[in-house]
Formats: structure tokens, C-alpha cells, sequence
């Protein structure tokens, strides 16, 4: 380049002047005029612009990443259960036949649980449909759970989020009966369960036990085996737990899963064994300690088994919100939310205003001919129920075996006399504690 001489004496002009560069350009003399100011902000602009495009795209690829992150590995964050619980709690869908049902979530279906109350502040339980609530220990007027118990019990039915439950559309009926000590009174858990029949309620959960009351089924003394009779005969089914004395038996489930009519639940590991902490059921009759009277089917118990081993249940006043629970307590609520689906899917089985016993001894019969029974099982079995809940089978077989249901009932010859005596009531009903943390391990 060469520079225009009569250019030579303005050098010391500042910057902001024009400044004339002089080419060669076949043969001629071109005059190139720069202006830098105009450069500089436009060197200002397009490097503005880069950097904020830079800034914009970092941040969209960051939260891409996170997203990823999260969705991967949300439970290192508490964002979303252990990888483990969701592995379990579909081996347990599968085991039932939850899995194999589709367009069922138990919608008109009204469940009634009574136990020491649910947290609506869980994540899982935001889209709920809790209808009623009615707190027998402390008569407050919104929902809490200071023990954990109920929320987990609840979770098993209706969680949706982190955990899948079996019927999360149900009409939810909630009552407080268990302190935060984990138990509760005959008295005020009976009271709970009037209450759940005063709100129409065709299922109520019981996820609770204690001891029998003297009668063995000639007749009771025992104010919360009077209301649950008394909810069965208005149509109303009963799911309540066997207990968990498996390994230090007593002899026989617990109270009131020791009713006739109730439906008594056992527990099964993820493998189809029988969870060795289920009580066994005594159905030969006994005179001590409390006088039995030999049991028939389809009453033997218990009826059936259900998921109870590190079962995947919603925490609260934890350090995750989610967890697992062993015992029949988790088993009968995984029953309940699966016969919320059969009732859906058969209106005929509901409970109306004509309601009575007649349809849960149809049921009876059906979870007695239609659940999965162990290699070599041919009838009942003590520990081992008339086999695993399947709600797939039970549904597809309500129609094929509705005439020989009601042959079957024909059958039955049983004269019970009720209510003769309303003393010797005892406060006792303990329920199983849910773990205080998460397991990462399976025990099995």
C-alpha cells in the first residue's frame, strides 16, 4: 500500500477524521475512504450479538443437560424415587396383574381407609381426590399423618408421580383412628369405620390388627368386629390385614381380619413365596385362647396373599419421600386398590341403597377359584391363602363363573348369631410401623 503524500501533514488528526488509503488498481488510482468510528461499533455490535447468542445457547444446553440428569439420576436429588423402588413396585404389578389391566383407574369407586391419617403435602399425592376426611383422635379439620403409616397405606392406592398406585382415581375417603404411636382403640376404630359406611363407601381398608375378641363367630364382644359386621351386611367390603406374627405365631390372623366375611390378606415376596412374617390363618376351630369354630371355604384364612415385602410406599417426616414396607398392612392395601378396579369394571358388584352381603360372598368365591395358588396347591392353605391375588383373573373370570357363584352360595349353611354381647371391649390395635428409610437392597 502506498500512502497519498498529500495526506503526510494530517497524521496527527485524531481518529475520528476520515482517513484516505490509496491503491493501485489496474493503473489506476483508487481512493478507499474507511470510516472507523463506524467500524468500531460495528465490531461492538456483531460482538454483543455473538456473546448473547454464546450466553443463550450455553444456557439451553445446560438445562438440556440437567433435564437428563435429573430424569436419570433424579433420585440422587430426592426428585424421584431409587431406580430399585420402581423396579419392585413393577415386579409387584406384574406378580398381580395390575400390568395386564388397561382403562381401569378406579373412577366412581369410593375407598374409605382408616389408619393414622395421609399427607396431602406429598409430591405424589397432589392430584388426589379426597372427598372426605374425619380425624377420631384429635377432631382436626384438616388432613395430616404424624405417623406415617396412613400416607404410605394411601400411596399404595393412589400415588401418582414418583410411584404408580393401583387405582389413583378413586373417591378417597380418609379417617384418623391410629395415634402417632402407631395404635388405637376398638372403640374409636370402629367409630372410623361407621363413619366410612355413613359416606357410602364401597370398599374400606383396614391395614390393621390385633387380638380376637371371645366368640369365634357364634357371636362377639368386640365394638370394632360389630362395626365391621355391621358394614359388611350393608353391602360394604372389608380388606384387612392377617398380621405379621409369621415367625412368632399366635395361632390364627388377626382381629377383624378374622371375620367371616372379611377379606382377610396374607403376604408374598417378589419371588411368589409367602413372606415369612404372615400370620398363619386356624381353620380347624379351636377352644383356646379363644373359642374358633372350624372355618369352610370360602372363608378360610387368610382368603388371599398380596405384596409385602419391600413393598414401594410413599415417606413423610423422612429424609425422601419415598420408601418400601414390609408387612400384610401393605398387602391389604394393594388388595383394596385392586378390588376398586374390579368394582369399576363390574357396576353390578357396587354397593346401592339394596346392598347387602350377598355380592362379597360372591367375591368370596371368586378370589377362592381365581388366585394364582403355589406349585402343587390344590385348595387351601393355612399360610398361603387360596393363592396370590390376581385382579386380571378375578376380572376375567366374573362372567364365565357368575351361575356357579351363585350355586355355590346355595351351599353355604351358616347361621352365625351377632351382637349378642356389646362388654369386654379391649383397647388394643396395633399397626406396622413403616421403615424410617430407604433400602437400596433387596432382602430376598
Amino acid at each position: 500500500m502506498i500512502r497519498d503524500d498529500s495526506q503526510s501533514d494530517n497524521d496527527s488528526q485524531s481518529d475520528s477524521e476520515t482517513e484516505k488509503d490509496v491503491v493501485f488498481l489496474n493503473g489506476k488510482n483508487v481512493i478507499n475512504v474507511i470510516n472507523a468510528s463506524k467500524t468500531r461499533e460495528d465490531d461492538v455490535f456483531k460482538l454483543l450479538v455473538g456473546f448473547s447468542v454464546t450466553l443463550i445457547s450455553g444456557f439451553i444446553l445446560a438445562v438440556i443437560l440437567l433435564w437428563l440428569f435429573i430424569t436419570m439420576n433424579g433420585e440422587a436429588f430426592g426428585f424421584s424415587p431409587p431406580q430399585s423402588l420402581i423396579t419392585w413396585e413393577d415386579e409387584y404389578r406384574e406378580m398381580t396383574g395390575v400390568n395386564e389391566i388397561n382403562g381401569l383407574d378406579g373412577s366412581g369407586i369410593s375407598l374409605c381407609i382408616v389408619d393414622s391419617g395421609i399427607d396431602t403435602s406429598h409430591p405424589d399425592l397432589e392430584k388426589i381426590n379426597l372427598l372426605g376426611w374425619n380425624d377420631v383422635i384429635n377432631s382436626s379439620p384438616n388432613p395430616y399423618d404424624d405417623d406415617g403409616h396412613g400416607t404410605a397405606m394411601a400411596g399404595i392406592i393412589v400415588a401418582d408421580g414418583g410411584l404408580n398406585g393401583i387405582a389413583k382415581n378413586v373417591d378417597l375417603y380418609v379417617a384418623k383412628a391410629i395415634n402417632s404411636d402407631g395404635s388405637g382403640t376398638d372403640d374409636g376404630i370402629a367409630e372410623a369405620v361407621d363413619w366410612c359406611v355413613s359416606q357410602d363407601s364401597d370398599i374400606i381398608s383396614l391395614s390393621l390388627g390385633g387380638g380376637q375378641s371371645i366368640g369365634g363367630g357364634l357371636f362377639t364382644t368386640d365394638s370394632l368386629e360389630i362395626a365391621v359386621e355391621n358394614a359388611i351386611e350393608q353391602g360394604v367390603y372389608v380388606v384387612a390385614a392377617a398380621g405379621n406374627d409369621g415367625e412368632d405365631d399366635d395361632g390364627d390372623v388377626s382381629s377383624p381380619g378374622s371375620v367371616e366375611n372379611v377379606i382377610c390378606v396374607g403376604g408374598v415376596t417378589r419371588l411368589g413365596n409367602l413372606w415369612s412374617g404372615s400370620s398363619k390363618g386356624d381353620n380347624n376351630g379351636r377352644l383356646w385362647p379363644n373359642f374358633n369354630l372350624p372355618r369352610n371355604d370360602p372363608d378360610k384364612k387368610p382368603e388371599i396373599i398380596a405384596p409385602a415385602l419391600e413393598v414401594p410406599v410413599l415417606m413423610t417426616n423422612s429424609d425422601s419421600w419415598w420408601g418400601w414396607s414390609s408387612g400384610t398392612s401393605a398387602s391389604t392395601a394393594w388388595v383394596s386398590g385392586g378390588l376398586a378396579l374390579f368394582l369399576q369394571e363390574n357396576p353390578d358388584f357396587q354397593r346401592n341403597s339394596n346392598s347387602d352381603e350377598s355380592k362379597i360372598e360372591e367375591i368370596k368365591i371368586l378370589l377362592s377359584e381365581n388366585s394364582q395358588m403355589k406349585d402343587g396347591q390344590s385348595q387351601h392353605d393355612d399360610n398361603f391363602g387360596y393363592g396370590i391375588f390376581r385382579i386380571d383373573t378375578l376380572i376375567q373370570a366374573v362372567n364365565s363363573s357368575s351361575s356357579d357363584t351363585k350355586e355355590d352360595l346355595v351351599k353355604r349353611n351358616i347361621t352365625i348369631e351377632r351382637n349378642i354381647f356389646d362388654i369386654f371391649q379391649v383397647e388394643r390395635r396395633i399397626t406396622a410401623s413403616v421403615p424410617p428409610d430407604n433400602s437400596m437392597n433387596a432382602i430376598e
